[in-house]
This record gives C-alpha cells, structure tokens and sequence, in this order.
C-alpha cells in the first residue's frame, strides 16, 4: 500500500500559503540587498587600501618630492600614513557595517 500523502495546497487558493511566500521572497530580497551592500563596501575600502599601499610604493619617487611636515610624502606614507589610513579603514568599516546591519534587522523585523 502507498503511503498517504498530505493533500497538496494551492498558494491562489490558501492565503496563509500566499502570505508565508510573499514573506519569505521579501526576505529573501532584503538578504540580497543587504549582501550587495556588504560586498560593494568591502570592495571600495580594499580598492582604497590598495591604492594606499600599493601607489605609495610605486610612485615614491614621485611621492618624494612632495613634504609633510618635512618629510617626503612617500616617506611618511610608509613610516605612519598606510597605518593610519588603514586603521581609518576598519574603522570606517565597522560603523558602516554597524548601520548596515541594524537596517538589515529592521527590515526583517518588519517582514515578520
């Protein structure tokens, strides 16, 4: 004898099924959205942190003729700027993400 199967349920006709499917595709949007955002952040804060270390090492003879505080640029991008930029970085990254987060929450909150 098969076994019994549970009656299958039609999405037009049961509006619990229609509403838990508009629910779950609203989630599943906002998860992409919010992964986008993710990703595109993270891309623009390497491509900065690239052309930080990267550009200062290859153009630091041009660098050099430039002075901060009365150092070569190219010299003080190596001994403390990089540094510095890239602690502006992860900071910048943190509060970003802090925020992209709790919208991220919000939104899935009100989808519940």
């Amino acid at each position: 004898m098969p076994p019994e199967s549970a009656p299958e349920s039609n999405p037009a006709s049961d509006p619990n099924a229609a509403s838990g499917l508009r629910r779950q595709r609203l989630l599943l949007a906002e998860r992409a959205l919010h992964w986008r955002r993710t990703r595109r952040l993270t891309a623009i804060l390497l491509g900065l942190w690239l052309l930080t270390v990267f550009c200062t090492v290859y153009f630091a003879r041009e660098l050099a003729r430039i002075t901060v505080f009365g150092w070569p640029l190219s010299f003080y991008m190596a001994a403390q700027g990089a540094s510095l930029v890239c602690l502006a970085i992860i900071g910048f990254y943190a509060w970003r993400m802090r925020q992209l987060d709790a919208a991220y929450s919000r939104a899935l909150e009100q989808a519940a």
